[in-house]
């Protein structure tokens, strides 16, 4: 059974009314996206409001994130209400579909940790199943919604899985949204990368691509990942 709460060096977050737990994936976004104090960031799916407390203790903007199921949003609300940063992060509970078609702001950064899992094996939770597969939010659906709701100068970053990545550049490129920034993620050196994190922006510009490997030969977690994450660990 995962603990009810996972607490970094300036928040924690509580996850026991959440489909989804802090995981990797939300932790590697969160610190890996360039934030650089934007007035207005978007967090599609807040899940625990993992990402949003990350980018809350990164910069001084103003958050928004969106999530769908109710409890996992209230969970949301509550982190970050025993945050330092509450004034500055608002938590709703709206599929991003909705929400592009009432918009009445733009944002210059809005960051995904986007169900993944399609034509699998759904989970025994409705709410799990939201949290993880993407019937309820296909790609061209979170595509388009970006494109709606990215200001003109803005970038959009999102963690997937390896396999799904080189298509996603391509529909992106349909919205004229152009990968310009790519970091495979491996979990070991002799493994084949499993997530790649992607920026994207309006403009074409030379895509600068990286790689991070989490673990080491030792299977301890790599200077590079340590570096990465170091002010968000307890243990780093």
């Amino acid at each position: 059974m995962a603990n009810i709460y996972f607490e970094f060096k300036q928040f924690t977050v509580f996850q026991d009314h959440c489909a989804m737990k802090v995981g990797t994936d939300g932790v590697l976004l969160g610190a890996w996206v360039n934030a650089h104090n934007e007035n207005k960031i978007l967090d599609i799916g807040a899940g625990t409001g993992l990402i949003a407390l990350m980018l809350a203790q990164r910069t001084t903007s103003e958050i928004y994130t969106l999530e769908i199921e109710p409890g996992s949003c209230l969970q949301a609300q509550e982190n970050i209400n025993a945050s330092p940063w509450k004034e500055r992060i608002t938590a709703i509970n709206t599929s991003v579909q909705e929400y592009s078609r009432k918009r009445n702001i733009s944002f210059e950064l809005i960051v995904s940790n986007p169900p993944f899992f399609s034509n699998s094996l759904k989970a025994p939770q409705k709410e799990r199943t939201l949290a993880r597969h993407n019937d309820q939010l296909l790609p061209d659906e979170l595509l388009s919604a970006v494109n709606v709701l990215l200001s003109k100068d803005g970038r959009f970053a999102v963690i997937l899985p390896y396999v799904d990545s080189p298509l996603f550049i391509v529909d992106a490129a349909l919205y004229q949204l152009y990968c310009v920034r790519k970091t495979m993620v491996r979990s070991a050196k002799e493994k084949k990368p499993h997530r790649v994190l992607m920026e994207f922006s309006r403009f074409r510009m030379k895509l600068v691509e990286t790689e991070l490997i989490i673990y080491n030969e030792q299977r301890q977690y790599s200077n590079d990942y340590k570096n990465l994450t170091g002010e968000f660990y307890l243990a780093f």
